[in-house]
């Protein structure tokens, strides 16, 4: 992967395909933002004013909570782990397909997480009693599914894990969903674990869709280009014409090819990242997966 961490995220708002450093930064100004207003006296704890109730009628009061328990932890090594995790598995993501999709996938785990929390407390008969004052807080679940997304995308990517050596992405994703399962029952924090699970399969869902062609995270992309068109003035187009026939160089041409490859290719180059390993692409093929992350 190309550039250091350090460059990531000292450019991260100058530097293009970047999505990773500058969700993980947002995550991090906010948690300097809380920890300051509680220093100062503003509560003992962030969740009553940024946590997500799982109370229906709460959240109807509270609606800026859908938003911003998804970038408010509880302490250190809560954000730590999480951001850890997110640049580590997001960071393939971003590589391979490009920033768009990491957004993209990290929303889809939020509102993932936000659906599974809300219906496990308002229906599952055994949190009843807890629903008026249950809240969860947490990037866990848009991490989750950037976790799953990856593993789903590239299931035989290796990473080094200490103490046990190489191991496939695809096992680690696993053992995160069971871990999830296993806490809904045995945890001292049943929603956050349901939450991760609606993260988990919004993560696989989006992935195993975009593998078939279809985007169905393209929406999240084209909204925030509107509130974005909202507040950045256009520029004036001005329109010229020059006379005579030119041939386009040999480099425009080729990239003229590249932008316009079917979408039927860019399915079997990701089936064969997938059977093979990206290692296995060839250079032409390597060059349209990435003329195609730049849609």
């Amino acid at each position: 992967m190309n550039g250091g961490i350090l460059d990531d995220f000292k450019n991260a708002w100058n530097k293009p395909n970047n999505a990773v450093a500058q969700i993980i930064l947002l995550n991090v100004i906010v948690f300097v933002f809380t920890g300051v207003m509680l220093i100062i006296g503003f509560g003992d704890s962030i969740r009553p004013w940024c946590g997500l109730p799982s109370s229906i009628p709460s959240l109807i009061t509270k609606p800026l909570t859908l938003i911003t328990h998804a970038f408010v932890h509880d302490g250190f090594m809560h954000i730590l782990f999480n951001m850890l995790w997110f640049y580590w598995f997001a960071r393939i993501i971003q590589e391979f397909l490009g920033s768009e999709k990491v957004i993209a996938v990290y929303t889809l785990g939020v509102i993932g997480g936000i659906l599974a929390y809300l219906a496990a407390y308002n229906i599952i008969p055994q949190f009843q009693e807890a629903v008026n004052f249950a809240t969860i807080v947490g990037a866990s679940a848009g991490v989750t599914a950037a976790v799953i997304g990856a593993a789903v995308f590239y299931p035989n990517y290796t990473v080094v894990m200490i103490f046990i050596g190489p191991v496939k992405i695809k096992y680690i994703a696993m053992i995160s969903v069971f871990l999830s399962l296993v806490g809904t029952r045995g945890s001292i924090n049943p929603g956050g674990e349901f939450a991760h699970l609606g993260g988990a399969l919004m993560g696989w869902l989006y992935m195993s869709q975009l593998k078939k062609g279809s985007d169905i995270g393209g929406w999240v992309i084209s909204s925030m280009q509107f509130v974005k068109s909202i507040f950045k003035p256009q520029p004036k187009i001005k329109v010229t014409h020059r006379a005579g026939n030119r041939r386009p160089s040999k480099k425009q041409a080729k990239q003229a090819g590249a932008s316009q490859t079917p979408q039927s290719e860019i399915d079997a180059i990701l089936d064969k990242i997938s059977e093979s390993g990206y290692e296995s692409l060839t250079k032409d093929e390597k060059q349209k997966l990435f003329n195609a992350s730049k849609k």
